[in-house]
């Protein structure tokens, strides 16, 4: 193995590793609950960045509405759903924030 496949392995592996330090936080602060509680209804993924982009408050929070979707999505099934929609309602409300104005094209393509 090339020290650059060592370094990529490594960097997933450190990514990984603060993934689940993340959801040991977040389940030691939120544990599951024990009762059933009526479900949310069933949303899609594309009607949440439909709805997002359309709440956006400017054209640049809608284009990164779509980044924003992407990267909750792609980490989603490794998450407790709880955590999940937390994460939803702060990128929700990075988006309706009229003052919010990310410095570059580059800081949208990191969020992908």
């Amino acid at each position: 193995m090339g020290d650059w496949q060592n370094f990529d392995n490594r960097a997933v592996i450190g990514r990984a590793l603060r993934l689940r330090r993340e959801i040991d936080d977040f389940e030691a602060r939120w544990p599951a609950l024990v009762n059933r509680e009526e479900a949310l209804p069933g949303f899609s993924w594309t009607q949440l960045e439909r709805q997002l982009v359309d709440l956006s408050a400017t054209p640049a929070q809608a284009d990164m509405a779509r980044h924003l979707v992407s990267a909750t999505r792609k980490l989603a099934p490794f998450k407790p759903p709880e955590m999940v929609l937390r994460e939803i309602l702060c990128l929700t409300w990075v988006l309706l924030d009229e003052n919010f104005r990310p410095d570059t094209d580059q800081d949208l393509a990191s969020m992908s």
